[in-house]
């Protein structure tokens, strides 16, 4: 049996691709808007690696595992098309991936080895959060307005997040993936659909 981490040899880590700019932004203030606490302190993102505690003294061995994913795994597209909820086994409404899942289920099946390897409470499902533990009002409320949403983008990096004693979630470092340079060129495309009035979903 492994012997217990002290606490303050320890931290709490993940690894998580992060939504860039338009639609992380968007996608944010749409969960603050519906009134989820933690809108501000978890940037949008498709988790690679849940919320971890590891040793402090292990970090280097994981950032070298971590560039060893990154190094050996190609830029990618994210498709995110409409919503989906995980009700009733869990009280959360996302954004679903059209296209990428099994990107994210390759490199996440590659994050989770080595030093990091980790039983998953429920099996591996790429997504972006949007409201978790509200009202099934205020669910249903984020589910009818993210109906349409969809946009796309390319993934060059994902990174390595630190859940502070303020509760917040922060990048510690990014990993670029293999040929990231190239892709990193292509330029993010598509918004939020117009509704049938014609008007933006408010996000």
């Amino acid at each position: 049996m492994s012997e217990p981490i002290r606490h303050d040899d320890a931290r709490t880590i993940g690894v998580a691709i992060a939504i860039p700019p338009p639609f992380g932004p968007e996608l944010q203030r749409c969960r603050d808007a519906l009134g989820d606490p933690m809108a501000d302190a978890i940037p949008p993102h498709v988790t690679l690696l849940p919320p971890t505690e590891v040793r402090v003294d292990e970090m280097p061995v994981i950032t070298k595992h971590l560039s060893s994913v990154a190094a050996n795994s190609d830029p990618f597209e994210i498709h995110l098309r409409g919503a989906a909820t995980f009700r009733p086994v869990s009280p959360v409404v996302f954004v679903a991936l059209a296209r990428g899942i099994s990107d994210c289920e390759q490199m996440a099946s590659a994050v989770r080895t080595g030093p990091l390897t980790v039983d998953l409470h429920f099996p591996y499902h790429p997504h972006i959060t949007v409201a978790h533990n509200l009202e099934d009002k205020v669910l249903d409320r984020a589910f009818a307005e993210l109906a349409d949403y969809e946009a796309a983008f390319p993934v060059t990096a994902f990174g390595l997040y630190e859940h502070r004693v303020d509760g917040y979630w922060v990048e510690r470092q990014s990993f670029p993936l293999g040929s990231a340079a190239s892709s990193a060129r292509r330029a993010p495309r598509s918004a939020l659909s117009r509704g049938r009035s014609g008007r933006d979903h408010a996000v």
